[in-house]
């Protein structure tokens, strides 16, 4: 039922929508992901499919009518899928206070500052992006200094990774978070020596200023969505598996969709609180099969950069091992609900504690049937940090790992002290998944992380920070091949999906998804990968970007 429902969606989109043009693609390396031709002189596209693909000379005469696209040397990919990232939250990072880059606490202070002053009539301000790790300070910023620069109005700064955020005084009284406030399940108020809240809120307690910060308005999640998607298309992106879905993002894809206004596709994983009708019902997917809910994502645990993680053993660097987000006994009872509408799941776990207890309540769900698990596809968004015993456990039982290589080449600038030298081997595994035979999935986890491409490929191949740099306790030893690396965001994007049958490969009969980039990313030296940029997007044969 399933297949036959996502299936005719996707035939729908391939007829109906806007029109696609026949294209005949040459003038570049071209890899099409199939074994048996793996580059080709030339593609040939009708009806929003790969209907040729060889030599240029043979696609002339097999469509001698179609559009002429001359990639002037720029090389052509199966569509690129980001396997994990936040739709609405890219379009919010552009639309609201970006602190990426945000070098120490004077320089966030002094971008908070230009923004209070630049937006008067904002009644909180909101921002995200900062992230510590690499301050002078070695310290998470307070409300005293945000409260140094804006104390007039409430402020709310979430840190990169979405797990923790601070807030100033205005904020904290309006939520009425004091010195009494007890630490919610999951969640942890950061206090100064005197047991007064600091201003950073962990986990589960950051609900308790989100709740009091105003909604955003249908328009604006609207616009949101539209600078997200444009971005994406522009990035050289396809597709995206969007993760935490609200209940009314979904309608607002589909309405861009029906008005022809969304140029990648959008696979959608609820969070629980917005799954009723999924847990009901199964997937589904809009008229033009752009637009498809999969299933429900779920939290085990917290990030790393902010102790959330779980681990087995204690932190290196500080007391405590980490936060269970969600009660074990829900997520079980969350597990049943999807097997019974054959829906996916799909369960953040960056500790080798939270992954563990992943994998031992995916095994205990499909104890009357072992195989059933691996049939129904479920996935560990991150799955950082993996206990050696635990590693080979994803390919036994068929659990797709769905990993984003750009939080290596940032997090272990911090992973070494949060875990450790020995525990360090566990984390961010690429090589030891891949030649245990788990199925594996790339992303990016954007607004986390910037949800470019070429930093991911990058990351995955080279496994050192876009300057170059690269520490001796960083495991080299973990990088991929580069046919590995394009997999993870082709082949492997397609199947953590259900969608191997349609995407992932530029096969004769497939829908014609196409990444082309300016740099050749199987042969250019690895430095030279960051460099590169999107020349254009094809998703089903239309052409939704081009930089030529």
């Amino acid at each position: 039922m399933r297949g036959w429902i996502l299936g005719l969606a996707l035939s729908a989109a391939m007829a109906g929508g806007a029109s696609a043009a026949d294209l005949l693609i040459h003038g570049g390396p071209i890899y099409t992901g199939v074994e048996a031709r793996p580059k080709v002189e030339a593609l040939v596209v009708k009806d929003g499919k790969v209907a040729f693909s060889g030599s240029l000379a043979q696609a002339r005469k097999a469509a001698p009518k179609a559009q002429d696209v001359d990639l002037k040397g720029a090389a052509a990919f199966p569509g690129f899928v980001d396997s994990h990232a936040h739709l609405m939250g890219i379009g919010f990072r552009e639309l609201t206070l970006n602190l990426e880059g945000v070098g120490s606490v004077p320089e966030l202070q002094a971008k908070l500052k230009a923004w209070a002053e630049a937006h008067p009539n904002q009644t909180v301000i909101d921002g995200r992006g900062w992230i510590e790790t690499h301050w002078p300070e070695k310290r998470f910023p307070t409300k005293a200094d945000l409260d140094a620069v804006v104390a007039d109005r409430p402020v709310v700064l979430t840190r990169a990774d979405g797990h923790a955020l601070v807030a100033n005084s205005r904020m904290l009284a309006l939520a009425g978070v004091t010195k009494d406030t007890a630490d919610p399940a999951g969640g942890q108020i950061l206090r100064d020596a005197g047991g007064e809240p600091a201003g950073m809120l962990v986990d589960n307690a950051k609900a308790l200023v989100t709740a009091k910060m105003p909604k955003p308005s249908p328009e604006q999640m609207k616009e949101a969505a539209q600078v997200a998607v444009k971005l994406y298309a522009s990035r050289g992106w396809t597709g995206l598996h969007s993760m935490s879905v609200g209940a009314a993002d979904v309608p607002i894809l589909t309405a861009l969709a029906a008005n022809n206004q969304l140029p990648i596709r959008v696979d959608n994983f609820l969070d629980l609180d917005a799954a009723g009708g999924l847990l009901a019902k199964g997937p589904s997917a809009d008229p033009t099969g752009l637009v498809r809910t999969d299933g429900v994502k779920l939290y085990m645990d917290g990030a790393l950069g902010s102790r959330g993680a779980a681990l087995l053993q204690p932190y290196s660097d500080a007391p405590g091992d980490g936060l269970i987000l969600t009660p074990p006994a829900v997520i079980s009872d969350t597990l049943a609900k999807a097997r019974r509408v054959h829906a996916q799941i799909a369960i953040h776990a960056i500790g080798d504690r939270g992954n563990r207890m992943v994998l031992d309540l995916y095994e205990k769900a499909f104890a009357d049937d072992p195989a059933g698990l691996g049939k129904a596809r479920f996935r560990i968004e991150h799955a950082q940090i993996i206990s050696e015993a635990d590693k080979p456990r994803f390919a036994k039982l068929g659990v797709i790992a769905s990993m984003q290589p750009s939080h290596a080449i940032g997090d272990l600038y911090f992973a070494p002290a949060r875990l450790g030298e020995a525990r360090l081997k566990e984390g961010y595994a690429w090589r030891d998944l891949w030649v245990s035979g788990a199925h594996m999935a790339g992303g990016t986890d954007a607004p986390v992380e910037k949800g470019d491409p070429l930093v991911e490929f990058y990351a995955a191949t080279y496994r050192h920070a876009l300057n170059g740099f690269a520490g001796g306790d960083w495991g080299l030893d973990e990088v991929l091949t580069r046919p590995q690396a394009l997999s993870l965001f082709t082949k492997g994007a397609a199947y953590a999906v259900f969608r191997e049958k349609d995407l992932g490969d530029l096969e004769v009969g497939k829908a014609a998804d196409i990444s082309v980039f300016s740099a050749d990313l199987m042969s250019v030296p690895f430095a030279e990968i960051p460099k590169a940029h999107a020349v254009m997007t094809i998703v089903g044969g239309r052409i939704v970007y081009d930089a030529r």
